[in-house]
């Protein structure tokens, strides 16, 4: 007898333009076919598409990270528009990287919490579910009111690459405040100790180090984060414990934004190794021998055949 999955309709993954090379190793890893889908922009900038694909009564998920440039989030909201009027039975969107995760709350008068639109308009759109990685803060599946929402962790695929790559004598270093639980879950597995950067920013992408909790002196860190973006926190926190004595410094961060000069950063510090995964397309430019790409492919993989069979998605956390 042929196994049959317990949702009804067949199980389709189609991608948007911002990282179809994600989509097609979620696709090998799961052993189907891409999605067939035509996306184009008008002379005037807007965008169109069709899915070339019968999609009534399928179990659809669209792979799209909404990172800059915004015709990303665009793109996204299109897609689901499209497969909720094709009469789709479920459509789940696959935010690898939540762009404006960042704009969570009304710090100060008169700015909008954006993370909180976008999650409103994917739930307009018609997203059923969305599947997320590494949010830059734990309260954002909070912002999704009658969407279901399946929060992944990098931390995985990061600990079986890394083990037995690091050098010994390893400490586990947080660059801010914000990073810690990640840096102690880090520190529990690799069983060995912990610092903390305790640092201000003074404004957006500026960071200013002031005090280097944990000693450092004679070992190896490991610095871990949810995203890289200017560089700029990355840099000053690897100064800062350089100073204080640090021998090989290596990063480990899931959402390489890199933007501005940030390579350039990186290639100029005195880093040993940056690992970043594949949640953001990383343009040839950009991939300097230094940065080393970890493929979140087979994670998201299981975590959408999960989902389209109704299991548990929580089992594929450490």
């Amino acid at each position: 007898m042929n196994y049959q999955p317990p949702f009804p309709g067949e199980l389709k993954v189609f991608s948007g333009r911002a990282n179809p090379e994600l989509a097609e190793k979620i696709c090998r890893e799961l052993g189907i076919c891409l999605g067939k889908i035509n996306i184009e922009d008008f002379s005037d900038g807007e965008i169109g598409l069709k899915y070339e694909d019968n999609l009534r009564g399928r179990d659809i998920f669209i792979v799209q990270p909404t990172n800059p440039p915004a015709e990303n989030i665009i793109e996204l909201l299109i897609m689901i528009d499209a497969a909720s009027r094709a009469s789709a039975k479920r459509i789940t969107a696959v935010i690898p990287y939540y762009g404006y995760a960042r704009q969570d709350r009304k710090a100060e008068g008169r700015v909008p919490i954006s993370a909180k639109l976008m999650a409103n308009l994917i739930t307009a759109a018609g997203a059923k579910r969305v599947l997320l990685m590494d949010l830059h803060s734990g309260q954002i599946p909070g912002f999704f009111d009658e969407t279901r929402v399946d929060h992944l962790y990098a931390k995985p695929v990061f600990m079986e690459h890394l083990k037995g790559l690091l050098p010994k004598n390893l400490v586990i270093v947080a660059p801010d405040m914000g990073a810690g639980n990640l840096a102690r879950s880090y520190g529990k597995r690799f069983k060995c100790g912990m610092v903390i950067i305790n640092k201000e920013r003074p404004k957006p992408n500026k960071a200013e180090v002031f005090k280097v909790v944990g000693e450092v002196q004679n070992k190896n860190v490991l610095m871990v984060d949810d995203m890289i973006d200017t560089g700029g926190t990355l840099v000053a926190g690897i100064q800062a414990v350089k100073k204080k004595g640090a021998k090989e410094i290596f990063v480990a961060c899931t959402h390489a934004v890199l933007s501005g000069d940030a390579v350039e950063k990186i290639i100029s510090s005195p880093i040993s190794g940056v690992f970043i995964t594949d949640t953001i397309y990383l343009p040839p430019k950009k991939r300097v021998p230094r940065i080393e790409i970890i493929s979140v492919a087979p994670l998201l993989a299981k975590a959408i055949k999960a989902i389209h069979e109704n299991d548990s998605v929580s089992k594929l956390f450490i």
